[in-house]
């Protein structure tokens, strides 16, 4: 099944019924990246959130919106342009009053100048198709020396042209080497994940910088991580990750 966009062409995977059972499954036996890899890392990037507002680009199913009110966040928005997981997502964080959900694309959200303390998007920006664009909203939206913290799939993961895998295995499917192939053509990919035609952009490390900087961020930190000792000790599997960077973390400040 392929599949399908909104009515101004912005990609909708998780409202497919097929990719988001199996994405749903998929993250609640943790045998992902995203637990032991991705949100450590992002958790690792924030400033200090108490009393602060926060815009979560891309919420899923709200998880990082109840963190950032663990942590004592003032107002947190949550936006996500699936219905599927914003209906998770608001059930989750229903009895919390300063967290809101909305469903809508992060390109047609309405950034109001100067709202809020910190921006964060987590796994997303690899399916917009115009970064840039977004990076200019999310500067003007930002508070001085507010902080935009995100993480997307890293350049080297998302290189690959077709629907072969990165890796390159030996006899017995071990994964032994990441294929880096076609890095400097940036644009569309289309990639297999629980269904055909997950659309995602790849853009190259300098490409992503140099947006940034180009919409006046600030760079504080970057981080290529990979999992703790004792979830590596855990999962043996995780040590691959290793091999090449998953993920591409980034915190800019304005």
């Amino acid at each position: 099944m392929q599949i399908q966009t909104n009515k101004n062409m912005k990609q909708n995977i998780y409202d497919n019924d097929i990719f988001f059972s199996n994405y749903k499954l998929f993250r609640e036996k943790n045998v992902g990246l995203n637990d032991t890899i991705e949100i450590p890392a992002i958790l690792s990037l924030l400033p200090d959130v108490r009393n602060k507002t926060i815009l979560d680009l891309g919420c899923g199913m709200g998880d990082l919106c109840l963190k950032f009110n663990e942590l004592g966040a003032k107002k947190i928005i949550g936006i996500d342009i699936s219905e599927k997981m914003t209906s998770i997502a608001k059930e989750k964080c229903k009895i919390f009053k300063n967290i809101i959900i909305e469903k809508t694309s992060i390109e047609d959200f309405i950034f109001d100048v100067n709202e809020f303390d910190i921006i964060v998007s987590s796994l997303t920006l690899h399916y917009i198709k115009n970064t840039y664009d977004i990076f200019n909203k999310v500067i003007k939206a930002l508070k001085t020396e507010g902080f935009f913290i995100f993480s997307i799939e890293h350049p080297i993961a998302t290189c690959i042209l077709g629907n072969y895998s990165g890796w390159i295995k030996d006899n017995d499917g071990t994964n032994l080497f990441w294929r880096v192939d076609n890095y400097s053509d940036e644009g569309e990919r289309k990639t297999n994940w629980f269904i055909s035609g997950v659309i995602k952009y790849h853009r190259t490390f300098s490409t992503i910088i140099n947006q940034l900087v180009d919409n006046n961020f600030k760079i504080v930190k970057i981080l290529e991580p990979h999992a703790s000792e004792s979830d590596e000790t855990c999962r043996p599997k995780l040590l691959e990750e290793r091999k090449r960077p998953p993920f591409l973390l980034i915190k800019s400040k304005k």
